[in-house]
């Protein structure tokens, strides 16, 4: 079996090559594939020749052994890491741990111990390899799986929690061929309280659905599986026809499965779309299709389709009450976006009212819809409804263009309170952030992690909001402001560079030396001779 490969990081060639031939490499597992002085090298060569192995020192110049560790993980997860640490560094060496390093070892370095650590590290390689390797035993428990990971996404479906970005992506990944050109949804209820004599309520379900299985959904392109106590199938149409077809199909399989079994089943169809992705709202229209059987009977098919077509269109347009587009332009958008979505609003009422009563009654729901939106977000909605004392009683006897300029207005009214209030947190974090830089920016271990720490927030919250307000990585402005800093005392004072360094948080002169020049374009000492 090929040996895993090592790349040594020490800024010291004696040290490498010391570790180089202590060792019998190729007794332990391992091969040396190359080595690197510093971790801007080592990254280099990380990146061209894919080690598994990286053991490095922690004090070396232009990049750290624990900046080094922190990079490797970002990139390349899968590769471990030793560190070789001196007495005085251990203890800020084992703060480290969420870098996940392997090993931390004391210098000056033992062979024997390297040896035992390389030992276990191989163990855990192995392992790691066997379990890459196994790819027979993962395609076994993924093809095991997969039904559960079908019936999963097909939950998910009809519960409308699939982006449409991702659908495509799952039904692939779950190996769902199902191409259409139409989809439909069906659902069978078998009643709990009409079971014959000795016989269990539970099994006369189970038998239904297996007979389900065998005389409908092996017949026609679907999908089964069992969701909220009934039998779902998702099935794929030809043409609107052939929903006529599969609906005579269910009702004779309703009636078959009453006067053979017992069982007092109703099947609910909807109406067909154009894609999986909206086979969400196939669903609902099966479900409420079932919910008939109080008006049209049990132990039949009911298609939504043919029996209440206006009101599952009613049923769809009552979602616009909830003014999902101006909620969100409010949150997000401009004025104008605002007004856009307003009109819309409006248009949609004006559609859809088709008497004054429905009109008055949208328009309650309007301003109820205000009402619940402000709590959510921890405002009153009376001081933001255009002075309007009592909206309730006010807003539905508006005209259109009243009623317009009233939804703007308080929605803008909104928008700029939640954008005062998000802007005033924004600033505020962002003002403690370069405070904590100003009182403290010549330690040397204020870093990203430490600032969020201190602020009670996250990197990537932190790192995207300090970005937005400043236009830089907080790591730049930091560093940015330590040079800023160090140029002031090179024209200020006659210390030398290192003490300087020193000052502005850095212990390594070389390491101050190089972030100077790449600052100013100069080095310290030509910036003091220049200026």
């Amino acid at each position: 079996m090929d040996k895993y490969k090592v790349l040594l990081v020490d800024d010291e060639e004696e040290a490498i090559e010391a570790i180089r031939l202590k060792l019998e490499w190729e007794t332990l597992g391992f091969e040396v594939i190359g080595s690197a002085n510093n971790g801007v090298k080592a990254l280099e060569l990380v990146e061209r020749l894919q080690p598994d192995v990286v053991i490095t020192d922690i004090k070396m110049p232009y990049m750290d052994g624990l900046e080094l560790a922190r990079a490797l993980n970002e990139d390349y997860q899968n590769i471990h890491i030793i560190i070789f640490t001196g007495f005085d560094e251990f203890e800020y060496a084992k703060e480290a741990v969420h870098l996940e390093i392997e090993e931390y070892m004391l210098k000056p370095i033992n062979s024997q111990e390297l040896s035992e650590c390389l030992k276990r590290l191989k163990k855990t390689l192995d392992n790691e390899r066997e379990e890459k390797l196994n790819v027979k035993k993962l395609e076994h428990y993924f093809n095991a799986s997969l039904p559960m990971f079908q019936t999963n996404l097909f939950i998910s479906l009809i519960e409308g929690r699939i982006t449409e970005a991702d659908c495509e992506k799952f039904l692939a990944a779950y190996q769902i061929h199902m191409t259409g050109p139409l989809f439909g949804c069906a659902v069978f209820h078998t009643s709990e309280h009409h079971v014959p004599e000795g016989m269990n309520a539970l099994l006369l379900s189970m038998s239904v659905e297996q007979e389900i299985r065998e005389r409908i959904a092996e017949k026609w392109k679907s999908q089964m599986f069992t969701y909220l106590g009934n039998t779902v199938l998702v099935m794929e149409l030809n043409s609107e026809e052939e929903a006529v077809a599969f609906t005579d199909d269910c009702d004779r399989f309703c009636r078959w499965a009453y006067r053979v079994m017992g069982a007092v089943v109703t099947a609910g169809i909807g109406r067909a779309c154009d894609s999986l992705f909206t086979i969400n709202q196939s669903y609902a229209g099966a479900r409420e299709a079932v919910s008939y059987r109080v008006l049209y009977g049990t132990q039949r098919a009911i298609n939504i389709g043919e029996i209440a077509p206006t009101e599952q269109e009613i049923s769809v347009q009552s979602e616009d009450t909830k003014m999902h587009a101006l909620f969100k332009t409010i949150n997000l958008g401009s004025r104008e976006e605002i007004e856009k979505a307003a009109q819309s609003e409006i248009e949609k009422l004006h559609r859809n009212a088709k008497t004054v009563s429905q009109y008055k009654l949208a328009t309650m729901e309007m301003v109820g819809a205000f009402y619940r939106f402000c709590a959510n977000n921890f405002i009153d909605f009376k001081d933001y409804c255009a002075e309007v004392e009592n909206p309730y009683e006010k807003v539905p006897e508006m005209d259109e263009s009243t009623l317009k300029g009233w939804l703007v207005n308080s929605a803008v009214a909104i928008s700029e309170e939640l954008k005062n209030a998000r802007n005033t947190t924004s600033r505020r974090i962002v003002e403690e952030a370069k405070g904590i830089v100003r009182d403290r920016y010549m330690q040397p271990d204020l870093s990203l992690d430490t600032v969020c720490s201190e602020l009670g927030v996250s990197n990537s919250y932190f790192s995207s909001l300090f970005k937005k307000e400043t236009g830089k990585t907080f790591i730049s402005w930091l560093t940015d402001y330590r040079m800023d800093h160090a140029a002031d005392l090179m024209l200020e004072t006659n210390e030398k560079s290192y003490k300087i360094a020193e000052r502005v948080g850095y212990q390594d002169a070389n390491y101050f030396s190089y972030v100077f020049k790449k600052r100013f374009g100069m080095s310290p000492s030509k910036y003091r001779t220049e200026h």
